[in-house]
């Protein structure tokens, strides 16, 4: 799939229908993503990535493979919400969980990295959730940003690693009354 500058989904909810707490929350919560970062040492690249889009949003999510504890020491300017990798070290994987729910404005969101094959990747995340609005996901490497039977899938791409999609992506997230995805290529 050929992505655009930013590929956006816009994904929207009935108010009344399942938020996560029965909040309802009139303002907007911009969220950071980026995974598969694969750095040992936090470099100009992601310092560029920090600086250009996310210096004013309000927390960050990375979903795994961020490799050296450095880079969410960097990231954690922000409220900062990390799970593990399969390429993450060992001082990585006891401080982050495999996986994560956040809620944010009344939404549900799930925080995991995946692991296999690409193929299929999104119909193994998706058992290891119930009840949340969206799943946010990385190791593939390839940018996601779709609805499947009322569920948002979104993988931010790779930040700074192998490239599997032409170059490399971020990803933002806008919460209101709706969940907003866009797809950055850096």
């Amino acid at each position: 799939m050929r992505l655009s500058f930013c590929h956006i989904l816009l994904y929207s909810f009935n108010k009344s229908w399942n938020r996560c707490y029965g909040e309802d929350s009139a303002s907007m919560v911009t969220i950071g993503v980026i995974s598969d970062t694969h750095l040992n040492a936090v470099s100009s690249e992601l310092i560029n990535i920090y600086e250009k889009h996310f210096s004013e949003v309000e927390m960050i999510f990375h979903a795994g493979d961020l490799v050296s504890l450095e880079i969410a020491d960097y990231l954690s300017q922000k409220p900062l919400h990390v799970v593990q990798g399969n390429m993450d070290t060992i001082d990585v994987r006891e401080r982050f969980p495999k996986k994560e729910i956040i809620e944010v404005g009344g939404f549900c969101l799930g925080l995991i990295h995946g692991w296999g094959s690409p193929l299929g990747i999104e119909q193994r995340i998706r058992s290891e959730f119930t009840g949340v609005h969206a799943i946010i996901y990385g190791h593939s490497h390839r940018p996601s940003n779709h609805a499947d039977k009322g569920l948002l899938f979104f993988n931010p791409g790779t930040a700074t690693g192998f490239r599997m999609a032409g170059s490399n992506s971020i990803g933002i997230l806008q919460i209101t009354d709706e969940i907003k995805g866009t797809i950055i290529r850096l």
